[in-house]
């Protein structure tokens, strides 16, 4: 009997971005604590639904609600919108 092959997991999503924000060398600062920092919020603001579940509607309420409750300034707006549409 032979034993079963071990199968590799493919990456978890936030270790790809951080793999595809090094390949593109981007800074560490901006790879690890932005980026992947609001792609994280973005995810847990909806109870950790994948983001290709996901699209234009619920990017466009995670910012409005980033300005409404959270009441950031636009420059914070702008650099979680940035790590989203880095994500996508």
């Amino acid at each position: 009997m032979e034993p079963n092959p071990v199968t590799a997991q493919a990456p978890r999503l936030l270790d790809q971005v951080r793999h595809r924000v090094r390949a593109k060398h981007y800074s560490l600062r901006t790879a690890e604590s932005s980026y992947v920092d609001w792609i994280k919020r973005f995810i847990l603001f909806y109870g950790k639904r994948h983001p290709r579940d996901m699209g234009a509607v619920e990017v466009e309420a995670f910012l409005t609600s980033l300005a409404v409750v959270r009441k950031v300034s636009a420059s914070t707006q702008n650099q979680a919108l940035g790590a989203i549409l880095f994500l996508y």
